[in-house]
C-alpha cells in the first residue's frame, strides 16, 4: 500500500538526532519502517544503555489498520498482542499531561484469548 504512518518519538526531543532502522516482530515480509521510498533510515534521538528512561515512539494515524494489526484486547495479526495505551491531553490552561488507559496484553491473558 506504500502508507506512510506519522513517527514521532514522545520523549528525548532534547537529544541530539541519529540516523536509525527500525524494524518490527510481525510475519511480514517488509516489516520495517522506512522514511522514504528504498531508504530504511529515519532520524530519532540518541539514547544508550545507561539511560533510566526508554525512549518511547508513537505511530500515529494508523486508524483501523492498528486494530487489524493488534487492536485493544486481543490478538490479531501474526498474534501480536494489543500494546499499552496511552492518553496524551490538554488541560484548559494548555497544560499538555498524559495517562495510560490500559495496560498491554500480558502472555497470560495471549493464552486465555487462544484457549489454553
Amino acid at each position: 500500500m506504500h502508507e506512510k504512518f506519522i513517527l514521532l518519538p514522545i520523549n528525548k526531543w532534547d537529544k541530539t538526532y541519529q540516523k536509525v532502522n527500525i524494524g518490527g516482530i510481525s510475519c511480514d515480509q517488509s516489516d520495517y519502517y522506512n522514511s522514504e521510498d528504498m531508504n530504511q533510515e529515519i532520524l530519532l534521538p540518541k539514547y544508550d544503555n545507561s539511560d533510566t528512561e526508554p525512549l518511547y515512539l508513537g505511530f500515529f494515524h494508523t486508524g483501523a489498520y492498528q486494530d487489524a494489526v493488534s487492536g485493544y484486547g486481543g490478538l490479531k495479526h501474526c498474534l501480536i498482542p494489543s500494546p499499552k495505551q496511552i492518553i496524551i491531553d490538554q488541560d484548559q490552561d494548555g497544560n499538555l499531561f498524559d495517562y495510560q488507559y490500559s495496560d498491554e496484553l500480558n502472555k497470560s491473558e495471549m493464552f486465555k484469548i487462544l484457549g489454553y
